[in-house]
Parts: structure tokens; sequence; C-alpha cells
């Protein structure tokens, strides 16, 4: 009998490491192509079944945590949403002020929105935001003549948990921002 079995189980356990290591240290979904390079291999294969035998090693365990493959093939480590609702006060770190994410909201409901639109509406300290914003990758510029228009990127999806599909977004986001009934 040769050894070949356990080597390869050696292989795919360290190429299921270095992939749950990649997943958590980016903190969004990441594509086959990434995770293949994160293993040093040139096989899309090889990291999509290192990938999924993660997925199924998270699904095993009854912990808060899960590894998921989205429905375009990129694979995220989360949060259980079970898990969210109590947790969720504890995550809201101060990556953003109450400005600057007032500032991406309206960007994100609105778009594609001007940037001149986006300081008549919320002031001249925007500019300031739509600068910071840019710079964590959340939104994007594009010069339309004299002015700019502003999008929400990918990331912003993914971060938010929002889907990438413009229409659907904006329905979700609706759905978010509607303010709770008003008790008697």
């Amino acid at each position: 009998m040769t050894q070949v079995k356990p080597l390869e189980d050696e292989q795919l356990k360290k190429d299921m490491a270095l992939i749950e290591a990649a997943l958590y240290v980016a903190g969004r979904p990441l594509e086959l192509s990434m995770l293949a390079s994160v293993i040093k291999s040139r096989s899309i294969k090889r990291a999509q079944i290192a990938a999924r035998a993660l997925v199924s090693d998270y699904q095993a365990r009854n912990f808060a945590l899960e590894v998921i493959e989205l429905k375009d093939g990129r694979f995220v480590l989360q949060l259980k949403p079970s898990y969210v609702v109590s947790v969720k006060r504890l995550a809201m770190s101060k990556l953003l002020g109450a400005g600057p994410l007032r500032t991406l909201s309206y960007v994100a409901y609105k778009q594609p929105v001007p940037q001149s639109r986006v300081i008549a509406v919320r002031g001249r300290q925007a500019y300031e935001h739509i600068r910071r914003l840019e710079d964590l990758g959340l939104i994007t510029k594009e010069g339309l003549g004299r002015t700019k228009v502003l999008r929400t990127t990918k990331a912003f999806a993914d971060y938010f948990n929002l889907s990438h599909d413009l229409a659907t977004m904006k329905r979700q986001l609706q759905t978010l921002f509607k303010e709770p009934p008003k008790k008697s």
C-alpha cells in the first residue's frame, strides 16, 4: 500500500487552514482565484475542493461562525445570522462615525448620485466623508463632465450583506430605513 492518501489529506488540511485564515483576515467574500493564490496553487479546482471541505467542516460544528459559498462562487467566513441580533451592538466599532455613515446611506440609497447633490444635502463636511468612504473602498467616484458621480462598491454590498444588484439593494435599504411603527 502507498501513503498517497495521508499525504493528500495533510495537504487538504493545510489548504483548508490557509483558506480559513484568508477568509478571516479579509472579512469579505473572496473569489476562488484569490483562494488559489493563497494556497500557492494555479488550480482553481484545488482551491474549490479545499474551500468546500472547509464549508462542510464548519457545518459539522455547532459554533457561531460559518463558511458559505455564495451563488457567484465566492466564499465567506461570517457570523451565523441567528447570532447577529445578540452581538451586533458590539460590532458597531467606530469604523464610521454618524456623519460619514449618513453620507454613505444617502449615496447608497440615491446612487448613482452626483457629488454636488450629496454636498447640497449633507453639507460641506460631506467632502471629508466622501474622501474617507472612498479610502475605505465603500464608494467610487467617476468623472461626468464637471461633476463626479458616486456609487457604492461590491465591498460595500459585501460588508453590509446587501445584494450586488442595484434594484434589490435599494429595496433592502428601503426596508432597513423604514421606521418602526410608533407605539400609542
